[in-house]
């Protein structure tokens, strides 16, 4: 020291604390960082996963499964005839706007707007001075017998001991209920015994 030489003192060494908190620290930031891209990621797929949609006429095996719904085939005076799949309880007001709407040529009081439609229906739209097929009325079959699930009131009054008041009670349960599942559903609506269902077996069909 007599030589006048000035000793710097060394650095302290960093306390081992400190180099710990800065490895916590830098760990905590990778981990969120590595969050942040695993979220992004995953929103960017989200965001480009295809959406598969149906328009138009469907078909039965297009999605693979059928859809809850009715089936009903729209022909005749539409713009857009085929087989559409409707929601339970729709009308034929909804089959013919699910169609495209009457043709130019139809003739809109050859069918029943308000009548419920059933599963598996073929609903014919008729053009002007066009009868409606095989000559019959809404929801008479070429058998003559009458469907409980496509006939208006008036084909429903054609059966025997069925007045306005039945008729209209048959429409009310199929709008509530659906379609009959069997002639012997008439037991459900009132005013209809075993009796006169035996006797309009051979006469309806559903």
């Amino acid at each position: 020291m007599g030589t006048g030489e000035t000793v710097e003192p060394e650095p302290e060494p960093e306390p081992e604390h400190g180099r710990r908190r800065l490895g916590a620290g830098a760990a905590v930031v990778l981990v969120v960082v590595a969050l942040a891209v695993t979220v992004g990621i995953g929103v960017v797929r989200s965001a480009t996963a295809p959406v598969v949609e149906i328009d138009g006429p469907a078909s039965p095996t297009a999605t693979g499964a059928a859809p809850a719904g009715v089936y009903v085939h729209v022909a005749g005076a539409v713009r857009a005839p085929g087989l559409y799949v409707l929601a339970p309880g729709s009308r034929v007001v909804d089959a013919v706007a699910a169609a495209g709407g009457f043709s130019p040529e139809a003739d809109p009081g050859g069918v029943n707007l308000a009548r419920s439609v059933s599963d598996g229906e073929q609903l014919h739209v008729p053009r002007e001075g066009e009868t409606a097929p095989d000559g019959g009325s809404a929801g008479v079959g070429s058998d003559g017998r009458v469907n409980l699930n496509t006939a208006d009131l008036a084909a429903l009054e054609t059966l025997p001991r069925v007045g306005p008041t039945l008729a209209q009670r048959i429409i009310d349960w199929r709008d509530a209920n659906g379609a009959f599942a069997a002639v012997d559903d008439l037991l459900a609506v009132a005013g209809f015994g075993e009796k006169m269902v035996a006797a309009l077996r051979d006469l309806v069909t559903v």
